[in-house]
């Protein structure tokens, strides 16, 4: 095999498929990035058996063929080479890289040693790119990374109401969206997807965005095609919780307020918290809210937010960084916390919408 491509062209194919390689080194084979050359098409695939990404490029190809290169080492040194042609001459054994006076050549992996990696492109569901970035900018920073729970370290991607609907938990807090009009997405089934796999989606789109993301479903799998770029995992088998008995009808307590000017109040408080445990208090009046963290070994922090507050007064406690990431998750300028009491969930949601909550249980304080 070999080819010639536009180094930037390069870098970003290895550094894109290379996010899905093995690091845990269970065959050595799996630290590599097959490189496949039809014509001028080069694609790179990467894969830990789980997760796999495959990114197809134009290239200059000079003889059609495939290898196993190391990724990080191939993709470091194609970086590292000066702007213009790169030029990659790959044999059963090494794989020579160069450009201009550089010149390496590397250990090549056997091609006959990397899984086959099927990657299903006849879409079941197209859903707008901008759409799905802000739900997943929403509901994915919910998940768990602890794999000790591997039902929470996915997002559960089920239909509601005609449309698809994602959740995540790690049973400290709970992110809902729903996405009107893409009942489509999970075929009438619930599916969970690890959540893994949909922080690599985010890297590909962004809210705002005017493209599509095509999406393929199968018993077992899920891929996201976004333009010459495919993800595709493994599903998570298992039944998820039940998330829906979490989520009270109605709150007695209801706190509206403006989204920047809470998340820079508890920014200023926060520096106090040294630790995880440390939570931060607020109390709810009418006319606002009062923040105060209270830190035994540093010392304490207050302040006051002005905010619309209408119920019994209440003083309640939360992890301040899960409370700041649901706060900011939330679209619009206009944010309303609600609560029951100081043991029970809080409901977080948009003042301007209702297709995002983020619930959060309190933090218990004497």
């Amino acid at each position: 095999m070999k080819f010639r491509s536009e180094r930037d062209s390069l870098v970003d194919a290895l550094g894109t498929a290379g996010r899905a390689v093995s690091t845990r080194m269970t065959m050595p084979v799996l630290s590599g990035l097959l490189v496949s050359l039809q014509g001028n098409e080069l694609t790179v695939t990467g894969t830990d058996g789980d997760l796999s990404i495959r990114v197809a490029i134009e290239a200059i190809g000079l003889e059609d063929g495939t290898a196993v290169i190391p990724a990080r080492l191939a993709t470091d040194i194609a970086r590292s080479l000066e702007p213009g042609a790169v030029t990659v001459n790959a044999g059963e054994e090494q794989v020579e890289i160069g450009a201009a006076r550089s010149q390496f050549t590397l250990r090549s992996y056997p091609v006959v040693e990397f899984p086959n990696v099927s990657i299903s492109t006849n879409a079941t569901a197209h859903v707008p790119a901008g759409v799905l970035a802000e739900a997943l900018r929403q509901v994915v920073r919910a998940s768990s990374n602890d794999d000790a729970r591997p039902l929470l370290t996915g997002v559960l991607l089920t239909t509601v109401n005609g449309g698809a609907r994602l959740v995540a938990t790690d049973s400290y807090r709970l992110a809902l969206r729903d996405l009107e009009g893409t009942e489509g997405i999970a075929g009438g089934e619930d599916i969970l997807v690890p959540a893994r796999a949909l922080n690599e989606l985010q890297r590909l789109i962004s809210p705002g965005d005017e493209g599509m993301v095509s999406i393929t479903t199968s018993p077992s799998e899920i891929t996201f095609q976004v333009g010459d770029v495919a993800i595709s995992t493994r599903l998570i088998s298992g039944t998820y919780p039940d998330y829906k008995q979490l989520i009270p009808e109605s709150y007695p307590n209801s706190l509206h307020f403006g989204k920047e000017t809470l998340v820079a109040a508890l920014r200023r408080v926060r520096l106090l918290v040294k630790d995880n445990t440390t939570p931060v208090r607020l109390s709810m009046r009418a006319g606002g809210v009062d923040l105060k963290v209270v830190s035994q070994e540093v010392g304490e922090g207050s302040e006051t937010v002005d905010g619309d507050f209408q119920g019994e007064e209440i003083v309640i406690a939360f992890n301040p960084a899960y409370l700041i990431e649901g706060i900011e998750a939330v679209a619009g300028d206009e944010v309303i916390i609600e609560t029951s009491d100081a043991t029970r969930p809080a409901t977080i949601r948009s003042g301007e919408a209702d297709s995002y909550r983020y619930l959060l249980m309190p933090v218990r304080v004497t």
